[in-house]
């Protein structure tokens, strides 16, 4: 598991949020942070606050430590010009508004760059298999035949099990914040999921009333209507 560092002057919960489908372990660094600890190797610098004091946190990083961790830079558009002859100060950057899969592939790509093991690709919970490499699923052995939403929604949901996710939070975070769509674009996604997990494992997902769906392995009644 590689350890990644972040600073973010206003929105680190955000930033950490981004990845929170990865294995990845982060701590917290702050503007003066620039001698990291060895287990660190890669860095997540939020620039869109204040950029000068990202540049100079990031200087004094690779003063630090010069070729053996990975930098990734998030900016703002009208930032972009900024980074004119300062290509070696960092190893690759991602414009505001960041989109998770994208920060994700893009600190995966530099890590593994970098000598670092690739993240693990399947998420196994009891009799559900998912390889996130192949977009593939199977259940009980047996292959699911599942839409790219449905398996999107599947696979975040069981990346979480557990947690209570609300109609309009699984709207955001797996169809994308500029979806449209209604709520109930994830009760009809929920419903096919149900009917293609079968009457022995629809219960995988659950409905929590009047708050939304979340899933797990069932330990008492649930309301299973979506």
């Amino acid at each position: 598991m590689a350890t990644v560092a972040v600073f973010s002057p206003k929105n680190v919960e955000r930033v950490i949020d981004f990845y929170d489908d990865t294995s990845y372990e982060f701590v917290v660094i702050g503007p003066e942070e620039t001698a990291l600890p060895d287990q660190v190797a890669g860095v997540i610098i939020d620039a869109t606050t204040d950029f000068d004091q990202a540049v100079m946190l990031c200087r004094g990083i690779r003063r630090h430590r010069e070729s053996d961790v990975t930098l990734l830079l998030l900016i703002e558009r009208h930032q972009v010009k900024e980074l004119a002859l300062r290509e070696g100060m960092i190893d690759d950057f991602a414009v505001s508004p960041f989109d998770r899969n994208e920060l994700a592939v893009r600190l995966q790509h530099l890590l593994v760059r970098h000598g670092q093991p690739e993240e693990h690709s399947k998420i196994a919970i009891g009799p559900l298999v998912l390889d996130t490499d192949t977009y593939q699923a199977s259940l009980a052995g047996a292959p699911m035949d599942l839409t790219y939403m449905e398996y999107e929604l599947l696979k975040f949901l069981a990346s979480h099990p557990g947690k209570v996710f609300s109609r309009e939070t699984l709207l955001s975070r797996v169809w994308g914040y500029e979806y449209y769509g209604g709520a109930r674009t994830v009760d009809v996604h929920i419903r096919r999921l149900r009917a293609k997990l079968g009457e022995g494992y629809e219960a995988l997902i659950q409905t929590v009333r009047s708050v939304g769906y979340k899933f797990g392995l069932p330990t008492e009644p649930t309301d299973d209507s979506a």
